[in-house]
């Protein structure tokens, strides 16, 4: 199991980072009591906050591991809170505002300086007054030294005794004389053990958030405490977008450290409330305090959980000097969390709705993978805004209700929907009532023959059913509402029409039972009825190939504002479980502004988050595709964990470095043993021979699977792993197994890119390599022309990044992974030819590449079934992320982040298949 310490790590910055294993960085502990190399200062004020220059100071900054600067220990500043920016933590500040919220900030001095330390000893007649002191009398020694043992440890009168002196990087520990439970700062404030402080911070800071969980004098009679500390949103991973969060709202962490008694300033009332999905009912449960907190914070996978109650009802345990497990979270459960999982496990069927859902890839592995967890997931409801795309989904679940139509409709559809529901008093609702929904400008629900006129003149058309409804402009007539699908009586379907809810008056009891019918088998989801939402809204707005991108506020972008409609129907529905997914630009671009933007608002909706990237190569493609995946679960379920590797990778392209601790992999130098990394022939050598101009959709199989995952992706689906109970037997063919095809010019130019491994546009005659890689013509070869006249070696294959790229026309080969599988199959500007056929890849290996089944069938033109394999989420990753929502929804896994996928996941039918089988024998 790889490593998984919550807030108390930070990445090692590994130049091995593109080791095949995919093993992750490892976090160094930041829980115990060490000197810190570069001592940001506080300076103690006297009976205001504002501390003078010209006075020696105590500072604290923030920090996540340091090492001790003096043996003694006694002329520096002993700990510091973690703070973004600083050299130890895992995220970076890309600017000093950053960080802590400017404002009631200390005045404290930014330049280090020599340090003014608080000490029990008196002085010449022992009457010295003390600015700090402890009182009362000590806790006994015998209980002290159980309940912080590792201060106690080294010789007497040794200041700092080191847990493991061979690792620079490990923490060292201050050795104590005695602890006590109370103190006084400024002779004038009483500070109990466990209490709530604000500590001084830089100048023009606001002060630092802490909980006093130890107060000791070190052997060399320097006072201390420990301070357990909570975080601003702002100084999260949030950053900037910290401002979506009440100002109020703090975030407690398992970060501990030790500072000078000194460093305290005043007392603080931080309430704990519960978290609660129902902004407004939270909002009346929050007493009258300095801060409130619902959540515990932590660095690994940016996670942000439920805080429970011993967090920060702090006990002995509590502190990480007391215990070698800092990271274990209390498993228990409220008595609300525990009805809500019997309620969870009662359900006969979990509810998916998938979100611009493609071709319906993330849904489909998703479901697999919780049904293989036992957990019966499906997707009930799907949108997009391709219509060839909602085919394929359709295609391959009819059970689900797939809309082709954009999300902001849907959206706007099912507030209208609700409004429906309400006014035939088929739901209840405290907000909407029927008075304030009243299309018809009715009075009641009943007949209005009295106003009932002949119309002798035209046509008379009378409603024979309504069919379906949306909202947008259908007719296309610049109308937009809510409109509904008509089948007129004594017509046919060719004459159904869209007509709007203003003029259904004259048709209101087939309107209400087109209402109640949909009620009942829930056409759309209403608050409350789905318990998943996953979906992946499109940020185009940050693509490379837009140079007019928005770097200040990317959610300005009309090509990003998916992004909002996404949260804005997770905020309407309320699931149990959201899963986002995207493309690791969002943590990359505009310094990670919109990634940050959908964690923050997670978290103001009251959702418990946590953040992963993976590589789908990583669970068995042959391909790397590092994609970002956003879990988010309401308080009262598990948080789902992220399943760890299971195979080896090439590694390609670089992760963001302050990301770099959410790369889902075990830890450097961890020894696991991983699947064999799969290569192009593992995917694809057992496909029939097909060439440029195939047209055939569907073709029987040539020759019998190769390799393990030919044998598994070949499957029926009712013999898939997961796959429903409902599916039916089906005849055994492939699909899609047809390559774009090619124009006569790339046609005849690919015919002449030699068959073996490396071959490219530069093997064509009249192309020179030159010593710096780029290319140009050579002057002794005259130029080569097609029979349509245009030359051999087109212009922008030779000036294509600057004559640099070996790209245009290039082969694969059998024994090499391609980067990401993409949405184009044009071979102008990247490596997709086949080994040994002349044509680019067909639809259905890109398909394999994605960890699609082959009887996943696909619809529209050849080009447009390329862009839905090539958006998809890649369907092992799905099916990964689906086994650990399976978990999660049932309250099997522990807090940590990380789980181990079964042995030969997914292929786990065929496994105990097998040993079934040896048993027997």
């Amino acid at each position: 199991m790889a490593k998984t310490s919550s807030s108390s790590r930070k990445p090692t910055r590994s130049s091995q980072r593109n080791k095949t294993t995919m093993s992750k960085p490892k976090y160094e502990e930041v829980t115990d009591v060490a000197h810190e190399e570069e001592s940001t200062q506080v300076s103690r004020g006297e009976e205001s906050t504002q501390v003078s220059h010209e006075e020696e100071s105590t500072q604290v900054s923030r920090g996540g591991k340091r090492k001790n600067n003096s043996a003694s220990g006694a002329s520096k500043s002993k700990r510091s809170r973690p703070e973004l920016g600083s050299k130890t933590s895992p995220f970076k500040s890309e600017s000093e505002d950053v960080g802590v919220l400017g404002g009631d900030g200390s005045g404290c001095q930014k330049t280090p300086s020599k340090l003014k330390v608080t000490r029990r000893a008196v002085h010449g007649n022992g009457k010295e007054e003390q600015d700090a002191r402890f009182i009362g009398e000590p806790v006994p020694d015998e209980e002290a030294r159980r309940r912080w043992p590792k201060r106690y440890e080294g010789v007497e009168q040794k200041q700092v005794v080191s847990k493991n002196s061979k690792d620079e990087n490990d923490s060292e520990i201050i050795q104590a004389r005695r602890h006590y439970t109370q103190a006084e700062v400024d002779g004038r404030v009483l500070y109990n053990l466990y209490a709530d402080a604000h500590v001084k911070a830089e100048e023009g800071q606001d002060y630092y958030i802490c909980k006093i969980v130890e107060m000791f004098e070190a052997v060399d009679g320097t006072l201390y405490f420990t301070a357990q500390w909570f975080y601003r949103a702002r100084d999260t991973v949030m950053k900037k977008l910290g401002h979506l969060i009440d100002k109020k709202r703090v975030f407690f962490s398992e970060i501990q450290d030790d500072n000078p008694l000194d460093c305290l300033v005043e007392k603080l009332i931080i309430a704990k409330v519960s978290l609660n999905v129902d902004l407004e009912a939270k909002k009346k449960m929050i007493p009258c305090c300095d801060y409130y907190c619902d959540m515990l914070y932590l660095l690994p996978y940016s996670s942000f959980i439920n805080l429970s109650p011993d967090k920060t009802n702090c006990s002995e345990a509590s502190s990480t000097i007391s215990s070698d497990d800092i990271n274990s979270v209390n498993e228990e459960k409220s008595q609300y969390e525990e009805a809500s999982q019997a309620s969870n496990n009662k359900k006969s069927q979990v509810t998916l709705l998938d979100l611009y859902s493609g071709c319906g890839a993330m849904s489909t592995g998703l479901c697999l993978g919780a049904n293989m967890a036992g957990l019966k997931l499906e997707t009930r409801w799907a949108v997009d805004l391709n219509k060839y795309a909602c085919e394929s989904l359709k295609w391959n679940h009819p059970e689900t209700e797939v809309r082709n139509e954009s999300a902001e409709d849907f959206l706007a559809l099912l507030k209208e929907w609700e409004r429906l529901c309400v006014l035939f008093s088929l739901l209840k609702s405290e907000n909407l009532e029927k008075q304030s929904f009243n299309p018809f400008g009715m009075e009641d629900d009943g007949d209005d023959d009295d106003n009932e006129e002949d119309d002798t003149e035209g046509d008379v058309f009378e409603v024979e059913k309504i069919l379906a409804l949306c909202y947008g402009d259908p007719k296309k007539k610049g109308e937009r509402g809510l409109h509904f699908q008509v089948r007129w009586k004594n017509y046919g379907p060719e004459e159904d029409t869209w007509e709007p809810l203003e003029g259904m008056d004259d048709c209101r009891e087939c309107l209400k039972d087109f209402v109640t019918h949909g009620f009942n088998s829930k056409i759309l989801p209403l608050p409350g009825d789905v318990d998943v939402i996953c979906g992946g809204p499109p940020c185009q707005g940050i693509s490379g190939f837009n140079r007019f991108r928005n770097k200040e506020n990317p959610l300005q972008d009309e090509k990003n504002k998916q992004l909002k409609v996404f949260m804005e129907i997770v905020e309407y529905l309320k699931p149990k479980f959201v899963l986002m997914e995207n493309v690791v630009d969002i943590v990359k671009f505009a310094e990670g502004f919109l990634g940050r933007y959908a964690l923050s608002q997670l978290i103001h909706l009251n959702y418990q988050v946590r953040m992963g990237m993976m590589a789908a190569g990583a669970y068995g493609l042959p391909q790397f595709r590092m994609r970002v995946f956003l879990w988010g679960a309401r308080p009262t379920e598990k948080l789902p964990q992220y399943p760890l590797p299971t195979h080896d990778v090439v590694v390609r392209g670089v992760i963001p470095l302050e990301f770099e601790m959410n790369t889902v992999a075990y830890d450097e130098g961890q020894k696991v043993e991983l699947e064999t990394k799969l290569l192009l022939e593992d995917a694809i050598a057992d496909l029939p021979a097909v060439g440029n101009y195939e047209h055939q959709d569907e073709m029987d199989y040539d020759k019998d699977p190769q390799t393990e995952f030919q044998r598994f992706i070949r499957l029926r689906k009712e013999e898939m792993p997961g796959s429903s109970p409902k599916a039916k037997p089906a005849k055994h063919l492939l699909y899609d197994h047809r390559p774009l095809e090619l124009n006569v010019d790339d046609y005849q130019r690919v015919c002449q890119i030699p068959k073996k491994k490396g071959a490219n546009f530069r093997d064509l005659p009249g192309v020179l390599v030159r010593d710096d890689n780029k290319v140009e013509w050579d002057p002794n070869v005259e130029r080569v022309y097609l029979k349509s006249g245009k030359p051999l070696v087109p212009d922008y294959a030779m000036s294509f990044i600057g004559g640099s790229s070996s790209k245009p026309f290039a082969r694969l080969w059998w024994d090499e992974t391609v980067p990401t599988v993409v949405t184009r199959a044009e071979p102008h500007n990247q490596a997709i030819l086949h080994p040994e056929q002349d044509r680019v890849l067909s639809v259905r290996e890109n398909a394999r590449l994605q960890g699609f089944p082959d009887y996943y069938k696909l619809f529209g033109p050849v080009k447009e079934r390329y862009i839905q394999v090539g958006n998809a989420v890649a369907v092992p990753v799905a099916r990964a992320l689906g086994y650990a929502l399976g978990l999660a929804y049932q309250g099997v896994p522990s807090d940590e982040p990380l789980m181990k996928l079964p042995l030969k996941f997914p292929n786990i039918i065929e496994r105990i298949s097998s040993e079934s089988s040896e048993d027997n024998s």
